[in-house]
């Protein structure tokens, strides 16, 4: 196939012997016969400037991974759980603080220290209900996709498309919601810091998406440290400060709230804590992102996806409650400045002490924490995005990964519309927040709607009591999901229920693009490709006779016989001048003179092949006309911005013209 076996002569006539020559083998293994597999120096450039861009690359991200080394990227149930996990273990951080700011930004403050505790509790037991129904998509479906895969095997397209519509946003704010949650923190700490926060946040978004377009075990190695750290001090802090108010009795409720709670007559408006707790539900978010991210984990993949699942709803729920529980009692009130102390970060202040070394730890998990917490929509959204490239409604590239086996286009996708969001709400979680939780309740209705119908049809055993699980979690989600966008609609909410049907026409138009394309180059499975059937001619365009210009001609000359060179002119006698020489040292090859008293060149060539294919007679089939460009291709980078740019208007005008191909033919001066 490349290179082979050559016999040389030694000095005397018996003298023999075999030289067996394998240029392939730096670059190339074989694999079979007609088959090749291309080695990592194949995929190094050669130019001195892509050599500089691959060695810099090679630094930041790390050098490129073979296929096969995708199953040593597979996650552990101690890594995933920080990855996946840590948007949802991260909402703890501010879900309580959202329940008290909707008591007081409806007059009822008071009743804040009465009602939080019940609100969070019932939250809690809605999470448990959809971490046992997401149980089973991760066992129904290994292939990851979440309710995606779930609405698009049951419900058909259309409701899949909502679902992936409502993940792909709350994935976006899921970054922009934790980063500029964890700014607050590290602003609570340092006040000083508050008129940089929205360059902080923009800068460790970069940071992030950098650190996962290196791949996922290193990214597990950077998420997992911070994610216990903050579990090992949150419940550390919850101990401390339950103890302190069972055991100790100490409490700081105030003494007007005491006695709202002993005045059985108080009546909190069902808005209220419709409000309260649509606020709080945003605890729940991320809790989807495990059932996405399946193959992400070690075999047996299911298995493994449903317990860290189990694990995380757990973890979750004593946070969200037990941070909740302190909060009420040591009267913990929202932050209504910035630069103010968050609902958390007064909480640690009591517990820890104020300025002490582990209140300024506890803050630094925190904000690491929920930095880190993005990380779940930079594993989840970039495979999202593949599946829905397989599918054909996101541009193809979504589908194909890096050099580090990571989907580097929905990585740097996500990362930049959150930064995005970050800048344009100016960091503001509380403003960010009614956009968060609509999405995700709409995905988990979808969702939970379609393991009923999958259980109905598979009827496999223990069906019955499954379909149960999914119908009464499809029931709660959904009337928390009207809850949340009636309550939130004004707030941001009709946001995210405009975007939903745009991102689902927008799927819907690039599948379509992709159908007609496949309709188009389709290949009747009888065919036999014998040869070219239809007439071919080549058009050079060309600026004079130098040896660009030859080397194009004899390049066209193999193509076919029927080849003309173009000269494009505002000076007639210049085209007088350049026929009698074209006649003279290239025979053969008819030299079209076209004048142009308007000096434009592209317009005019774009019409004579207009009027070549009028000239075609109409009862043949049009030709195949080969645009010929000659292209000089110089040395050095910074030469680039002097040549061939009236070559690249031409090529950029001609691409997509019917039945014409563009064909360039460079010239390389190797001195």
């Amino acid at each position: 196939m490349i290179g082979g076996r050559r016999s040389l002569q030694g000095r005397k006539p018996g003298d023999k012997r075999v030289r067996v020559e394998r240029p392939h083998a730096p670059y190339f293994r074989y694999t079979g016969p007609g088959q090749l597999t291309a080695k990592e120096a194949a995929s190094i450039p050669t130019t001195p400037g892509a050599k500089l861009a691959h060695k810099i690359r090679g630094v930041v991200l790390g050098r490129p991974l073979a296929s096969e080394a995708e199953a040593g990227e597979r996650l552990s149930k101690v890594k995933a759980l920080a990855i996946f996990s840590s948007d949802a273990i991260s909402s703890s951080a501010y879900a309580t603080e959202e329940i008290l700011r909707a008591f007081v930004l409806a007059g009822a403050a008071m009743a804040a220290f009465t009602f939080a505790i019940p609100v969070s509790i019932a939250i809690a037991m809605l999470l448990g209900v959809v971490a046992f129904s997401y149980r089973q998509v991760c066992i129904a479906y290994p292939n990851g996709g979440g309710s995606y895969s779930v609405s698009k095997a049951n419900l058909g397209r259309i409701a899949s498309l909502v679902a992936a519509s409502a993940l792909l946003i709350d994935y976006n704010l899921t970054v922009a919601v934790s980063t500029s949650s964890a700014v607050e923190q590290i602003v609570s700490a340092l006040p000083a810091l508050a008129p940089v926060a929205v360059i902080i946040g923009v800068s460790v978004i970069a940071l992030m998406t950098i650190a996962n377009l290196r791949g996922l075990r290193e990214a597990g190695n950077i998420f997992a440290v911070p994610t216990y750290l903050f579990l090992f001090s949150a419940f550390l802090m919850i101990g401390l400060g339950v103890f302190r108010i069972v055991v100790l009795g100490e409490s700081r409720i105030p003494e007007e709230a005491l006695g709202a709670v002993e005045d059985t007559t108080q009546v909190v408006g069902i808005l209220v804590l419709l409000r309260a707790f649509s606020s709080g539900a945003v605890a729940l978010t991320g809790t989807e992102a495990i059932a996405t991210g399946v193959p992400a984990f070690k075999p047996p993949e299911s298995r493994n996806a449903a317990t860290t699942l189990m694990v995380m709803a757990v973890v979750l729920g004593v946070l969200f409650v037990g941070i909740t529980f302190l909060a009420v009692n040591f009267g913990a009130v929202p932050p209504e400045h910035p630069g103010d102390k968050t609902v958390i970060a007064q909480v640690a202040t009591v517990v820890f002490g104020a300025d002490s070394i582990g209140f300024y730890l506890f803050q630094a998990f925190t904000a690491l924490l929920l930095f880190l917490a993005a990380n779940t929509s930079f594993n989840a959204f970039p495979r999202l995005g593949a599946v829905l490239a397989i599918d054909g409604f996101f541009p193809r590239q979504f589908s194909f990964r890096g050099d580090r086996l990571a989907f580097s286009s929905g990585i740097i996708a996500l990362g930049v519309v959150a930064a995005s969001l970050v800048v344009i709400f100016q960091g503001s979680t509380h403003a960010l927040i009614p956009l968060y939780a609509v999405g995700v309740f709409i995905d988990f209705t979808i969702a939970q709607t379609g393991m009923v119908r999958h259980w109905w049809r598979a009827q496999s055993p223990g069906w019955r009591g499954r379909l149960a699980i999914n119908a009464v979690g499809g029931i709660a989600t959904g009337i928390v999901a009207i809850v949340v966008t009636t309550i939130k609609f004004r707030d941001g909410a009709y946001l995210v229920l405009l975007l939903i049907p745009v991102l689902v026409a927008i799927m819907l138009f690039i599948r379509r693009e992709y159908d007609d394309l496949e309709g188009e180059l389709h290949v009747r499975d009888d065919l036999i490709a014998e040869g070219p059937h239809r007439e071919q001619r080549v058009v050079i365009p060309v600026n004079g006779i130098n040896r660009a210009v030859i080397q194009a001609v004899n390049f066209g000359r193999t193509m076919s016989p029927d080849i003309r060179a173009v000269y494009v002119t505002e000076n007639p006698e210049e085209g007088d001048i350049l026929r009698g020489r074209w006649e003279r040292q290239v025979p053969g090859v008819p030299l079209v003179i076209v004048e142009s008293p308007y000096r434009a060149v592209i317009a005019p060539l774009l019409a004579y092949l207009d009027v070549l294919d009028q000239a075609w007679p109409p009862d043949k089939e049009a030709p195949i006309t080969i645009v010929v460009l000659p292209e000089f291709v110089p040395r050095h980078w910074w030469e680039r911005a002097l040549y061939n740019q009236t070559a690249k208007r031409l090529k950029a005008a001609i691409l997509g013209r019917e039945h014409t191909v563009v064909a360039d033919v460079p010239y390389r001066r190797e001195h």
